[in-house]
């Protein structure tokens, strides 16, 4: 269970955010729509999962059709497997 935090602490640390905030929004400038570079960078997300998700389908079947390995299929290829 949590402790309980006095009105004072949450309100302190309610300023505290909110400068925080102002200082982020000063740094990106005043006409920047913080949501929308979250927005765009999760779409970006996406679409770079998907391209993933359908290269590792590619080299499934390579790899089937080579009858060998995933594995190998990266290593005959110089591809990473950590991303």
């Amino acid at each position: 269970m949590h402790a309980p935090i006095s009105a004072k602490k949450q309100q302190a640390r309610i300023a505290s955010l909110q400068a925080e905030i102002d200082e982020m929004q000063q740094i990106l400038g005043p006409d920047v729509d913080a949501d929308k570079i979250v927005s765009r960078h999760i779409k970006l997300l996406h679409q770079y999962n998907e391209a993933k998700d359908a290269t590792q389908i590619l080299i499934g079947r390579l790899a089937a059709h080579r009858q060998t390995t995933i594995r190998q299929v990266h290593l005959d290829y110089d591809l990473s497997s950590e991303d």
